[in-house]
Formats: C-alpha cells, sequence, structure tokens
C-alpha cells in the first residue's frame, strides 16, 4: 500500500511562482490577496469571480471563477467558457498566507492545492505561489509554470498599479 501511495504523491507536478514587488509593502499587499472573492479585480484573463458559499476570508468558503482561456479547453465549442470552484482551506493573516484548492471545474486541474504567501523584503516585498496538481492532459509542467508565473506577474503589476493610484489620491 505503501508504495502506490508514494507513486501517486511522485506523480504529482509541483511548482512555484514567485515576483518581488520593490513599490509596495507586505501589509499592503496582503489585504488584496486575503480578498479571497476579489482575484477577478488582478489576475489577467479571469473576468468573473463570485462568492459560492461562505464568507470570504474564512476557511471553507467557495469562489466561482470563470473567463479564463487556457491551451487546453476540454470543448471545441465557440464561445465555452473554462471555470473552475476553489475553496479556502486555510488562511494566517498573521503570517499572511493561505491555501485552496479547486474543487470543481472543466480545465482538467485534479487535485490542485495552491499555497499564496506574501513577505516582507528589504525593499518592498514578494508574493510566493506554490502548487500541487494531478498532470494535466494536453499540458507540461512546464506550461503550467508559465501560466501561473505569468498570471502572478501581471497580478504584481496590477497591485503595484492600484496602490500607486491611491497613494496618488492620498496626496491630493
Amino acid at each position: 500500500m505503501a508504495n502506490i501511495c508514494d507513486e501517486q504523491k511522485q506523480s504529482k507536478w509541483e511548482g512555484k511562482a514567485l515576483v518581488e514587488l520593490e513599490g509596495a509593502k507586505a501589509e499592503q499587499i496582503w489585504p488584496l490577496l486575503e480578498d479571497f472573492f476579489g482575484l477577478d479585480k488582478w489576475f489577467p484573463t479571469l473576468s468573473t469571480c463570485l462568492p459560492v458559499e461562505g464568507v470570504s476570508g474564512q476557511p471553507g468558503c467557495v469562489r466561482f471563477c470563470a473567463g479564463f482561456k487556457t491551451h487546453v479547453n476540454g470543448s471545441d465549442k465557440l464561445g465555452s467558457l473554462n471555470w473552475t470552484k476553489q475553496k479556502l482551506l486555510s488562511i494566517d493573516p498573521s503570517e499572511m498566507v493561505f491555501s485552496y484548492s479547486i474543487v470543481d471545474g472543466n480545465v482538467g486541474f485534479n487535485s490542485y492545492v495552491s499555497t499564496v504567501k506574501v513577505s516582507a523584503k528589504r525593499k518592498g516585498c514578494q508574493i510566493e505561489w506554490k502548487y500541487e496538481v494531478e498532470p494535466v492532459n494536453g499540458w507540461t509542467l512546464e506550461d503550467l509554470d508559465f501560466f501561473i508565473g505569468s498570471g502572478l506577474k501581471v497580478m504584481a503589476q496590477r497591485m503595484e498599479a492600484a496602490l500607486q493610484v491611491f497613494q496618488a489620491s492620498m496626496n491630493h
């Protein structure tokens, strides 16, 4: 039995994306990420993020995310939508970290679990996005790394830009 479990663990893809934000403090970025139902404000190609159940930021809450197009699409129908339901597993505001899983969807991400952490740096902060998932049909691990890494990079740029606008408005 132990061998089967070991093989299943080894067959999971694991990856990590990291982005540094020099113009923002961890305490400024965390509230933007902590808003579990607000992912569509930041993640590129995501047009919808709606609460399904629970209270945003409380373990067990579920969000419905849709709109992102990936090169893997279970349906070739014109105008079909990619979607997932994601459940917040744990959150620790004092450590600025949360984890979530994809519990349903049509993008082929099975047993997907992700941990997102914000850390203070000497200049600014960093966001780390770790994930593991069963191998995804039609993808390589490099594809997934690129998808998450490029998405995180755009998220960081959007968050920095939003903070700059906010700070500029506070100075006037």
